[in-house]
């Protein structure tokens, strides 16, 4: 829950609310997030839409922004339902012969008016608190599928678990979409980083690629956590949150953290180039023994 929603349901001010929310955490009662706080431990209750659609939008907005980067024209992919994706499709409205595969209504909706791209709705029945299709009629309606690439989002992400959810309905769903592609994108901002709840969705050697914002400084628990999905072979792109407090827009920047692809060490910048100081060397010295 958002500390701007937790003023209001107390009828006090965010500066208070914050004060709290600290003393809590001190005593172990909750967890704090960036802009919020949750119950402690991880496993939390899911959030519905309304409360999702107002934590970490700037964040979202330019996840979306650099995850439209990944889609190309006239292929087919599967979006999943969240706030993020949500986002997502709206930026995929432009992308010529474009198929979208989505369980979402959200995503349905962001694209309804998108001539130059078609939907597919799953079947499945409607999980009110997210708009989203689940259930044996979704999962069906996905078997023998197969698109370039999947877009999902989730509740929480960690490099043992990977992406995961606090309902079983709509983790099931998600496997099921993930099955179907490719390649699987992932979306999530840094407050999802860390976080473990109930339902895996997609293990961390099944994820491609994550696309996330960058972290506060003082964030170490995401920092450790990109990194550690860094060096299991999780490609790592990283946006500028755009829109500051200011009204500044801050350009979505893109930052490869791939960590050794699996089976693969990494050579650093230095090791390369002190192997061709080294072939330079010696090429210098034979070329000296035959003037001689």
């Amino acid at each position: 829950m958002s500390l701007r929603e937790l003023a209001r349901v107390v009828q006090t001010s965010e500066v208070t609310v914050r004060r709290d929310v600290r003393a809590l955490e001190a005593e172990g009662l909750l967890d704090r997030r960036h802009g919020g706080a949750v119950l402690p431990g991880g496993f939390t209750r899911e959030s519905g839409f309304p409360q999702k659609s107002h934590l970490a939008t700037a964040e979202k907005t330019a996840i979306a922004d650099l995850a439209a980067n990944f889609v190309e024209e006239g292929e087919a992919i599967v979006v999943g339902a969240g706030t993020t994706t949500q986002e997502l499709a709206r930026r995929l409205a432009r992308v010529p012969g474009l198929t979208v595969v989505t369980n979402s209504l959200l995503v349905a909706q962001a694209l309804a008016h998108a001539n130059r791209v078609e939907v597919v709705m799953t079947g499945g029945t409607l999980r009110g608190s997210n708009y989203a299709l689940v259930g044996s009629g979704a999962e069906q309606s996905l078997q023998g599928l197969r698109v370039s690439r999947a877009f999902i989002s989730g509740s929480g992400l960690t490099a043992e678990r990977g992406l995961s959810t606090s309902n079983m309905l709509s983790a099931s769903v998600d496997r099921a979409l993930v099955q179907a592609a490719a390649e699987v994108v992932v979306l999530a901002d840094h407050t999802k980083l860390g976080t473990d709840t109930m339902f895996q969705t997609v293990p961390t050697d099944v994820i491609t690629r994550l696309v996330t914002d960058e972290p506060p400084v003082h964030d170490d628990r995401a920092h450790t956590e990109l990194q550690a999905l860094a060096d299991q072979g999780v490609q790592i792109a990283v946006a500028g949150a755009s829109g500051s407090p200011g009204g500044d827009e801050v350009p979505a920047r893109r930052r490869s953290l791939p960590g050794p692809r699996r089976g693969q060490g990494l050579r650093s910048a230095a090791a390369v180039l002190g192997e061709q100081g080294a072939a330079e060397r010696e090429r210098a010295r034979v070329a000296d023994l035959r003037r001689r």
